[in-house]
């Protein structure tokens, strides 16, 4: 039997959980296992109209909102104290035209759903590093992938969307309907509504070259000088990026190895198979690869490689920056602190995002910083929170260690909770833009639970 608090959404057909409900705390529960918060409610759409029956009784009770699509959210954002969850979790349908090269997808699915779906007709877009990540979160933000240097953003291949705003109004975003909404919403974050439904822009992509290379972290200054000339100037199908790791137990690594730092650069190539092994020479040649797993393999498959390193209830600290360049003195600092990785699952990537990134103005989308050519990420992630002390600490000082070669903006995707003050230098010149968008359709700023831009 419902609660009377429910009763204004009786015409859900998901299911509205609250306090007291057996299923509650399962519900509330996120994938930082660091955030613990009670919501007043958590309403499980099953569609578009569940949405809007959600934001409305939000609005005629003066409640935030908190909106949660592939609940990858590592600040926490798809919960909050006394707030109303929009859980999208369950609006997982897809729908593929490969004659026109679009598919729309609902909002909880996540890319290993969107690959399934476009895979079977040799298509893709940019999508993230694992597949675990929900399309809405990372196309909101902007969307860096393995495809982005070929193809873009995410969020460049986003050609339409459906959004709940802060009224309860469904509306079509579009460069032709709402185009203010559209052009907010291309990695202007969740700030703007409930997106329920996006449409991308696909291309044929099917089987990729590629996968990690492993080395010994005294490489660690070679690699590195390699990528950063190689990725300046490489074909455009070249997606790859250089990290460090600790070598996790996998059978093509050797034993001795496991649990050890290592450098590492992982690959895709989505030109043409035959070319894989002569683009990726140079990182064969700048050193000894301790250990690799390369070769033809399907898009999909490399996205989801590493989706077992990153399970649902790890704790988690990021820290995230911009840079024009990678210079000899932040290569010092990853020399520094990039082997003091402090768990399996704790990374420090750096992301190209130059190429088709690129070809795109700083003002045509949200996504400002187009100048960019990396993105680094100091991703710290383990499993007992009795070293959350300690391993914030790993990511805050190198964070630090880099911030003199580093921009002060950050990808909002990868900030942390405590990172409200570098939202505004984030978004450079559309900041005051933005928060006119935000101001039209959320004055209240009911969406609040993310990298926020106040109205």
């Amino acid at each position: 039997m419902r609660s009377s608090a429910t009763e204004h959404l009786r015409d859900v057909r998901g299911s509205v959980i609250t306090p007291g409900d057996p299923e509650y705390d399962g519900a509330r529960t996120v994938y930082n296992a660091m955030i613990d918060r009670h919501p007043r409610l958590i309403v499980r759409c099953a569609g578009a109209d569940d949405v809007v029956a959600a934001v409305r009784y939000a609005a005629a009770n003066d409640l935030p909102i908190a909106v949660r699509g592939g609940g990858h959210s590592v600040p926490g954002f798809g919960t909050a104290d006394d707030a109303i969850v929009i859980d999208l979790g369950a609006m997982k349908a897809i729908q593929v035209d490969p004659a026109r090269q679009t598919a729309t997808a609902e909002g909880g699915a996540t890319w290993a759903d969107f690959n399934a779906a476009t895979h079977a007709h040799g298509l893709a877009t940019t999508g993230g590093v694992v597949s675990t990540t929900g399309i809405g979160g990372l196309t909101l933000g902007g969307g860096i992938g393995y495809l982005a240097r070929a193809h873009g953003l995410s969020c460049d291949n986003l050609i339409g969307a459906d959004v709940v705003t802060a009224d309860g109004t469904l509306v079509h975003a579009s460069e032709s309907e709402h185009p203010d909404l559209f052009w907010a919403i291309r990695g202007g974050g969740g700030n703007f509504g409930v997106v329920t439904s996006f449409a991308f822009r696909l291309h044929h992509v099917t089987e990729i070259y590629g996968g990690p290379m492993f080395y010994d972290p005294a490489d660690a200054g070679d690699v590195l000088r390699l990528y950063r000339e190689l990725i300046a100037d490489a074909p455009e199908a070249l997606g790859a990026f250089p990290g460090f790791h600790l070598a996790p137990p996998l059978p093509f690594i050797p034993e001795e190895r496991h649990g050890r730092p290592v450098m590492v650069v992982v690959a895709c190539w989505a030109g043409p198979a035959n070319e894989g092994k002569a683009i990726l020479r140079p990182f064969h040649e700048v050193a000894p690869v301790v250990a690799e797993h390369v070769g033809v393999m399907p898009y999909p498959a490399l996205n989801a490689a590493f989706d077992a390193l990153f399970p649902t209830g790890l704790q988690h600290y990021w820290k995230t920056a911009f840079a024009g360049s990678l210079t000899d003195d932040a290569i010092e600092a990853h020399l520094a602190w990039g082997p003091r990785v402090p768990a399996v699952s704790s990374v420090m990537h750096i992301y190209p995002i130059n190429g088709a990134c690129q070809r795109v103005a700083a003002d045509a989308t949200a996504f400002a910083n187009r100048e960019a050519s990396f993105a680094t990420v100091i991703a710290g992630m383990w499993p007992d929170a009795a070293d959350n002390e300690a391993n914030t600490g790993w990511v805050r000082d190198y964070y630090a260690a880099l911030a003199p070669d580093a921009d002060s903006a950050g990808y909002v995707n990868f900030m942390s909770g405590d990172d409200q003050d570098k939202v505004r230098g984030s978004y450079r010149g559309n900041y005051d833009r933005l928060v006119q968008v935000k101001r039209r359709y959320d004055a209240r700023n009911a969406f609040r639970f993310n990298q926020n831009i106040r109205p």
